[in-house]
């Protein structure tokens, strides 16, 4: 492989290790949501893990994962860093910004006892609360309580991060854990970024409440409005235990189950498929005490498997997809090269029997014609080197109108409407053209591509015609999916200014935090174009340098080998026993490669419709102790 080929499979193979799947557990306060993430994550520990007993819950977005090469250990964000500029994503490359618990995971006490630090609470005055998001003279009715001191309960951490061996979690899976509708709001890189990037959301209810109007709230203006996701979009009506009447009969029950299972997919806009009954408390009992009646009772194994074969599988297969694809291309380019080097030995096999019987006069001619064509080959390189510099000069262009600057114009506008205190009009149409000019941005980048590629088509064919190349030149990256996700990020920016958030954009430092999520987010979008269109050009330039390498070579082969005739007689069939040598080995080379590429372009043959991989299958039992797992 030559450098950008190798380049390209090296960033593949990142991708496949690096990929994760995020599912977000949202709800409402007391939905019973730590505890089904005990019952699903840790019930192998014979134990609660995360706090979720009566007046202790996670008060912070905290994030369940595994980062290969790191310990053990719970990263707990203090909540002072509200008052800087940096967004959480920021903060995560500054571990010294983080406190730092190191974890045991063969003492589930230690663990446990490490793990109730996520629902800690400070008590700070009603300035340092207004400073920090929490408190707003203009919605008195979200404002927590004062204490007879005046003073009020907040969070102590803004974020936590678990990194932790276990099996689910080392095959890469993540799951954020968010705290309720307060903290939710507050916090605008959680609901505008963290949430909308999870692959799917558990919505959790009180199945005994159904959907309380603080439940809605949640589903409209954080959840409910993603279309393209609603397959994505699981429901759990939790706590069906508190339905087991001993005075109704089973079916009673079950009854009443299934009308509020209906009531719920009615009133959120679901499918009732998406919609699953069950009782995480005793699930994880069940688990712990291995009473399958009581497991199947509480529901929790089909919430398991919808997990499982809906969500992970969907994006494995997506993964497979790409690979599929991936190694497709790079499989192509790698048999281009072997296919040149063929051709340069069958020409090279041609002059070389065509010198047999002939005297040295005709192989004199010979190396002369040979000089006289790398001599023109060579004049052609001004020329390669003029287009180069042109191509270099139009991405130059490019990533500095996808650069930080170039970001920062198009929110320049934003920025001074967000900037002052007090409520925001028209905030909704500054909106709309911050967008506007993003687009065109994106569009600018696709247009630029395009005609990148026009030009070095036209430069390729001409390559081609003169010197027998095979240059192609790939179509420039489609950037749709990338708009696509800008038009996402509007609508959910667009839906968080809503009437619902008017009062906390008045806030002077909640409208910053906004305008610094949007910031990271679309930026996160941009070093994604411009990487992509970076590798197109690696991509292409590579293509010619390696055919470029590949005719030099060619030549100094074939003076090489007239050389050596002219000093020995016997220089001649030696030669073509080395060019008979050197193409049977391409041809080995070649059937290398397919099998190769083979193992990653198809699928495994035990897949016949059964969920991919291990993941679906392992989320649907219980779980054995980490320590013997």
């Amino acid at each position: 492989m030559d450098a950008v080929v190798l380049e390209r499979l090296q960033r593949l193979e990142e991708q496949v290790r690096s990929d994760k799947v995020t599912v977000a557990f949202v709800a409402e306060f007391s939905r019973g949501k730590s505890e089904l993430i005990n019952a699903i994550f840790f019930a192998g520990y014979g134990r609660r893990i995360m706090p979720a007993s009566a007046g202790r819950t996670t008060m912070c977005p905290t994030e369940l994962g595994f980062e290969s090469g790191m310990e053990p250990s719970l990263r707990l964000l203090p909540i002072e860093t509200r008052l800087q500029a940096l967004g959480v994503a920021e903060w995560r490359l500054r571990p010294g910004g983080w406190t730092k618990l190191a974890l045991n995971t063969d003492d589930p006490e230690q663990m446990a006892k490490a793990l109730e630090k996520v629902s800690e609470m400070r008590s700070v005055c009603v300035d340092e609360a207004r400073a920090l998001g929490f408190w707003s003279e203009a919605a008195d009715a979200d404002n927590p309580l004062p204490d007879a001191a005046g003073m009020v309960q907040v969070p102590m951490w803004r974020h936590a991060i678990i990194n932790l061996p276990h099996p689910l979690l080392k095959q890469g899976l993540v799951i954020l854990d968010t705290p309720g509708l307060n903290a939710v709001g507050a916090e605008p890189e959680l609901t505008i970024n963290l949430i909308p990037q999870a692959h799917a959301v558990v919505f959790i209810l009180g199945a005994d409440t159904g959907v309380t109007r603080s439940d809605l709230s949640i589903w409209r203006d954080h959840l409910g409005a993603a279309e393209d996701a609603a397959d994505a979009r699981l429901v759990v009506l939790n706590k069906i235990d508190t339905l087991w009447d001993a005075l109704n009969s089973p079916a009673q029950v079950q009854a009443q189950i299934e009308r509020q299972r209906h009531t719920s997919a009615e009133m959120l806009g679901v499918p009732l498929g998406h919609v699953v009954a069950v009782s995480a408390q005793k699930g994880l009992l069940a688990k712990i005490h291995c009473d399958d009646q009581l497991l199947q009772a509480s529901g929790l194994p089909q919430l398991e498997v919808a997990l499982g074969r809906g969500i992970m599988s969907r994006r494995q297969d997506i993964l497979r997809a790409t690979v599929a694809s991936a190694v497709a291309s790079l499989q192509n380019e790698t048999r281009r090269v072997i296919n040149i080097r063929r051709r340069d030995l069958d020409e090279q096999m041609l002059e070389l029997r065509s010198l047999r019987g002939k005297n040295m006069s005709v192989i004199e001619a010979m190396r002369a014609r040979i000089e006289i064509e790398q001599q023109e080959f060579e004049a052609s390189a001004a020329k390669i080197q003029a287009v180069r510099a042109v191509h270099l000069k139009m991405l130059r262009v490019l990533f500095q109108r996808l650069g930080p600057r170039g970001l920062r114009a198009h929110l320049e506008e934003l920025s001074a409407a967000l900037e002052p205190a007090g409520v925001k009009l028209g905030v909704r149409k500054v909106y709309g053209e911050t967008f506007d000019r993003v687009r065109a941005a994106m569009e600018a980048a696709q247009a630029s591509g395009v005609e990148m590629q026009a030009m070095l088509g036209g430069t390729f064919r001409q390559l081609n015609s003169d010197f027998g190349f095979s240059l192609q030149v790939p179509p420039a990256p489609p950037l749709g999916a990338y708009a696509q996700d800008i038009t996402a990020i509007e609508q959910r920016h667009l839906q968080y200014v809503a009437v619902a958030n008017t009062l906390r954009l008045a806030q002077r430092e909640h409208a910053q935090r906004l305008l610094r999520a949007l910031d990271l987010r679309l930026r996160t979008v941009f070093e994604a174009v411009a990487n992509e269109l970076e590798l197109w050009s690696k991509t292409v330039m590579g293509q010619l340098d390696a055919q470029l390498r590949e005719r030099q070579r060619s030549f100094a082969r074939r003076m090489e080998a007239v050389k050596r005739i002219q000093q020995a007689t016997s220089g001649l069939l030696e030669r073509i026993a080395e060019v008979e040598a050197a193409e049977r080995n391409l041809a080995e080379l070649e059937q290398r490669l397919l099998e190769l590429t083979a193992e990653l372009v198809q699928p495994p043959a035990a897949d016949d419709g059964a969920p991919v991989g291990d993941m679906a299958q392992a989320v649907a039992q219980p779980l054995t102790p980490l320590a013997t797992a």
